[in-house]
């Protein structure tokens, strides 16, 4: 399951048939340069950068709760801030990071796809050998984690949480609830 991202918002088949993919970043265009290989290639040093924008941008989320605007490219940006959280703040694993970026997406995903909220919040804490990551928002509606099958193109975003994290739940609020996961980490 390492490295694949379930759709984690509204399912809807591209032109060229595929169903499903990263988590709000459905029917978003893709780069275009003089060949598809040239747009696949991940660059690490631009990947930072936008990482670093966005953390300048809305702020840190192991200082407070970051409040991005609900619509599927705020994952995109979630994604991001979980990236340099944990891989450059914690200084933890980069296969910590990749599972906790993975995960990031999936309750974004969720938050906006279920909720009809304006707005989630996110917020990272880290203790000696636990790391949490919240995903608040307005809705009292509880996420449920269903049976997926082999071939399921959605509906695998609780089921990765819930493989890949050692504890996960949902906290009611007077007003919504946060949907969390922990992962033991090592340490630095």
């Amino acid at each position: 399951m390492r490295g694949a991202y379930s759709s984690g918002t509204a399912t809807k088949t591209a032109p060229d048939g595929h169903h499903g993919g990263m988590a709000g970043l459905e029917g978003i265009e893709q780069p275009r340069g003089h060949s598809r290989a040239s747009a696949a290639r991940w660059s690490p040093t631009v990947e930072d950068e936008q990482a670093l924008k966005a953390l300048e941008l809305f702020g840190n989320p192991t200082e407070r709760e970051v409040q991005l605007p609900s619509r599927p490219e705020s994952a995109a940006t979630a994604r991001r801030l979980a990236q340099v959280v944990v891989l450059r703040t914690w200084r933890l694993s980069p296969k910590l990071t990749e599972d906790t970026v993975l995960l990031v997406s999936e309750l974004v995903g969720n938050a906006v796809r279920h909720t009809g909220a304006r707005v989630f919040g996110l917020r990272m804490r880290c203790r000696p050998g636990w790391m949490r990551v919240e995903v608040r928002d307005p809705s009292r509606g509880l996420p449920c984690l269903i049976p997926v099958q082999e071939l399921d193109v959605s509906g695998r975003g609780l089921f990765l949480v819930d493989k890949l994290s050692d504890r996960w739940g949902v906290d009611l609020l007077p007003r919504g609830k946060t949907t969390w996961f922990e992962m033991r980490v090592s340490d630095r």
